[in-house]
């Protein structure tokens, strides 16, 4: 099977690739968003092959997997084939609804009522990676299913060595209150924090927060950036509606406990034993102090964590699901 896939998401996509069929993946020149082609900083094995987007006229296509509404032309401008119509084809929802700007003319729309863009089409199923999304989008006549994520297992490699905490946020300033970055302050106060992920360097200084307590590391390959995270004490996750972050079972696999806030499909990600939920910050700030100060009790929770994340998030469960889909949708 050929699967036409654009690299959006590089964890997911990393998982997604592992699967035993050849994985088409779209470049433009410039490696924009809608080419970048395989990654730099993510192992992908060699049955996921790069492709020029303006010879994917030349491939044969099986499937398409999209992951952003404007996909659907650019599959039909580039292979000539309308996914659902003339190309099999599914959609990936990555994200929890949005609310619509009160600005941008029909009334606001409350998120359990949020309509997806594909609610008035039955011939693309929609998945969704975790029964949270499934729960809050509106699909209307489109078919669902959950196929919840999968992660290429780091190993077991908790070294806990540094009593700080480590945060992963991908531009932390844009995102601002969805992903937590105003509860920074507060919770660099009660232990000190260590930032990873993309535009991470400016923010202790845009949020007042001393060097000391806020270290950033930006853009670092994932090896390195698990590594990293595995000296850490304690992993914190802070967003408040999101989609569950492979972040957050990344570090769980490495053998972190977690403090997270009480949201979203963190609750059933994180289960007592590996870790603390509340929707109280200064709870979440005690509980990650407490963590960064007791090295033995953060290993114990840790491994606790890593047996829960491998069983439920392994790379296994997630290929075998992803295969079941395919093989459904191109019969």
């Amino acid at each position: 099977m050929r699967v036409l896939l654009w690299h959006v998401h590089g964890s997911w996509a990393t998982s997604f690739v592992h699967g035993p069929y050849t994985t088409l993946v779209p470049a433009v020149p410039d490696r924009g968003p809608d080419g970048r082609g395989r990654p730099e900083t993510f192992v992908w094995p060699d049955r996921a092959v790069e492709v020029p987007h303006d010879r994917l006229r030349e491939e044969h296509v099986d499937v398409v997997v999209l992951q952003r509404p404007h996909e659907l032309e650019l599959c039909e401008r580039w292979l000539g084939r309308r996914p659902g119509r003339d190309l099999p084809a599914v959609y990936v929802e990555h994200d929890t609804p949005r609310r619509t700007p009160a600005d941008a003319g029909p009334p606001e729309e409350v998120v359990p009522d949020s309509r997806h863009f594909l609610h008035d089409r039955s011939d693309i199923p929609v998945v969704h990676v975790t029964h949270f999304n499934r729960l809050f989008w509106n699909c209307g006549r489109a078919p669902t299913t959950v196929i919840e994520h999968g992660v290429v297992d780091p190993g077991y490699r908790f070294r806990g060595d540094w009593p700080r905490a480590a945060v992963v946020i991908n531009d932390p300033l844009r995102r601002g209150r969805v992903a937590g970055t105003d509860l920074l302050p507060g919770l660099a106060a009660a232990v000190p924090l260590d930032l990873f992920g993309m535009n991470v360097r400016d923010v202790p200084r845009r949020l007042g927060i001393s060097p000391e307590s806020l270290w950033t590391y930006e853009d670092l390959p994932q090896a390195r950036m698990h590594a990293e995270i595995a000296r850490r004490r304690v992993y914190l996750h802070p967003y408040r509606w999101t989609s569950l972050g492979l972040a957050l079972i990344e570090a769980m696999m490495l053998g972190l406990p977690v403090v997270a806030l009480a949201t979203t499909e963190a609750v059933e990600a994180v289960p007592p034993e590996a870790g603390v939920l509340s929707t109280r910050v200064g709870a979440l700030a005690e509980a990650a102090r407490a963590l960064a100060a007791d090295g033995p009790r953060a290993r114990r929770m840790g491994k606790e964590a890593r047996a829960f994340a491998v069983d439920r998030y392994g790379l296994p469960r997630f290929l075998r699901d992803w295969r079941h889909m395919l093989t459904e949708v191109t019969r």
